[in-house]
């Protein structure tokens, strides 16, 4: 028996699966992503189409060989709570046919498939109720960050001259500056492309983990979630 996680996005599965080996849970797979970066479908946000097609799979391979044990979904929170859990509550109806909803994260329903009980929780990630990964990536940084850091003062610039950027794009431009600026060696500037961009993340996790603190109480709503399926 397996559990398997459903993430939106490559950066969010290679975190997830960062923080999964860090806290030591077993039995747990990840699914391909719902929404990858380079797929048009997605540019225009979360694709709850990916959603019930992915669910579909899930329950085929139920009803085929029923080996997974229990599903969670991550998305991010975004600000938009409510409409997340309205999205994922709409697809399992969908796929499943079921009036079992959520009405919270980090709670199991149980779906009945024919005789075979499958397990669904969600999660939201967040920082206090807002943001997704990248912000909960700033929140848990571990490096001075001067170069990220400064970007505040450009912020406050652009609302100057009545510009603005979402707080979206500032930490995902936040982010991109700290991997870039403030935890890259001058040796790995040298080939800043693959070691020093948030496009190669993996790199990241794998090799400068240390950068993040996986120990930082930000975390421990979803450590939390994630050791139901433990």
């Amino acid at each position: 028996m397996t559990n398997l996680l459903i993430v939106e996005s490559k950066n969010d599965q290679i975190f997830f699966e960062a923080l999964v080996n860090h806290i030591n849970l077993k039995n747990i797979e990840f699914g391909n992503p719902i929404c990858k970066i380079d797929d048009y479908e997605c540019l225009g946000g979360l694709s709850q189409k990916r959603l019930i097609h992915y669910l579909i799979e899930i329950k085929s391979s139920v009803i085929k060989e029923g080996y997974i044990n229990a599903v969670g979904i991550i998305l991010d929170n975004d600000g938009r709570r409510e409409e997340r859990l309205e999205m994922i509550n709409s697809a399992i109806k969908e796929v499943f046919n079921t009036d079992e909803q959520f009405t919270n994260t980090s709670r199991f329903i149980t779906i009945l498939i024919d005789d075979y009980e499958l397990k669904i929780a969600c999660f939201l990630t967040h920082v206090d109720g807002k943001g997704e990964l990248e912000t909960v990536l700033k929140a848990i940084k571990t490096k001075e960050s001067p170069y990220a850091d400064c970007l505040s003062a450009w912020k406050k610039c652009l609302s100057e001259c009545n510009k603005d950027i979402s707080d979206k794009d500032f930490d995902k431009f936040w982010l991109n500056n700290y991997i870039r600026f403030d935890t890259c060696s001058s040796e790995e500037r040298r080939q800043a492309n693959r070691k020093c961009s948030i496009s190669e993340f993996e790199y990241v996790m794998k090799n400068k983990k240390d950068v993040f603190n996986f120990e930082d109480t930000v975390l421990d709503d979803v450590k939390n979630f994630l050791k139901m399926f433990n």
